[in-house]
């Protein structure tokens, strides 16, 4: 999105100043959020429990200040005069009760089939006996890593990034403009791993280029994100995917190639049989009825 594409307004209606007062609030957002990760002035890691447990401190903070973004913007002249003054500000946010047990299971179900290769190549090597084992949640549950991997930064990161953002943005640009805006602030967010990378004192190419790489999946999932939430109206959709992929991590393309045939062919085959199948349901498992979004229905 070019800057004077940024600055212009596309909705039906266009508040004074077209996007950039949505834009710099939504900027002025991720900044804050990342910023509180970095007021602990620590030498340790980022998987250090001091460190997480800082940073826990820090989220909860942001998650807390974070709606007085959108409720600063939606209750302002350019706001009020917007398509979702009409509904409260938790709405707005994807946070209510109808339609949340779809919300729930449908874009997890989805995320998985998207994760179909994966998942078996998981199978294959018997993660799937170690789920069914009890010890096996209860050791997470008392890992903070994983708490932060699963829970924390997925939920936090969602609350900012689209609960808070995407009211913003709406007022002023169609859906599609949304979807591609939103990760943009999500994936140069992520940008600060390379502080902490070259702190580690990792080779500065090296560093830049895994930076780079995260970057780029973490925008492309972010994509992803910011749709379910605006087809689904729920904060609950976009979380739940992002844990599960957050679980998943990128998929093992390395181990993929190892793998002897016909394995490795059928492993290929549910690879592009899952990314298929994901894209031909995806509309249809977002339709906005499932979930009694009245929110963003009229712009979906």
């Amino acid at each position: 999105m070019d800057g004077p594409e940024l600055a212009g307004c596309t909705a039906d209606w266009c508040p004074a100043g077209g996007c950039l007062a949505p834009v710099l609030l939504c900027c002025s957002l991720g900044l804050l959020y990342v910023g509180s990760l970095y007021v602990w002035r620590s030498g340790l890691s980022r998987d250090h429990p001091s460190t997480i447990r800082r940073r826990f401190v820090s989220v909860l903070l942001v998650s807390l200040v974070s709606p007085v973004f959108p409720h600063l913007y939606l209750t302002s002249g350019a706001g009020r005069a917007a398509p979702l003054a009409r509904h409260s500000l938790w709405e707005a946010m994807g946070l209510r009760w109808g339609g949340l047990l779809p919300a729930l299971v449908l874009p997890y179900l989805l995320t998985a089939l998207l994760f179909l290769g994966p998942l078996l190549q998981q199978y294959h090597v018997g993660h799937w006996n170690l789920y069914l084992e009890p010890m096996y949640w209860w050791q997470s549950l008392r890992n903070l890593v994983w708490v932060r991997n699963h829970v924390v930064a997925p939920f936090s990161e969602e609350f900012t990034f689209r609960a808070c953002m995407v009211p913003i943005l709406a007022t002023c640009m169609p859906p599609q403009q949304v979807y591609f805006c939103v990760p943009l602030f999500f994936g140069i967010a992520h940008l600060h791993h390379l502080i902490e990378r070259l702190n580690q004192r990792q080779n500065v190419l090296s560093a830049l280029a895994a930076s780079l790489f995260q970057f780029a999946y973490t925008t492309v999932f972010g994509v992803y994100s910011a749709y379910l939430f605006v087809r689904t109206g729920h904060m609950a959709a976009p979380f739940i995917a992002h844990a599960f992929c957050n679980h998943m991590g990128f998929p093992d393309l390395s181990g993929l190639a190892s793998e002897p045939e016909p394995r490795r062919a059928a492993l290929v085959l549910a690879y592009v049989a899952g990314l298929a199948l994901w894209y031909l349901v995806l509309g249809a498992l977002t339709t906005p009825s499932l979930y009694a979004n009245a929110v963003y229905v009229a712009a979906v």
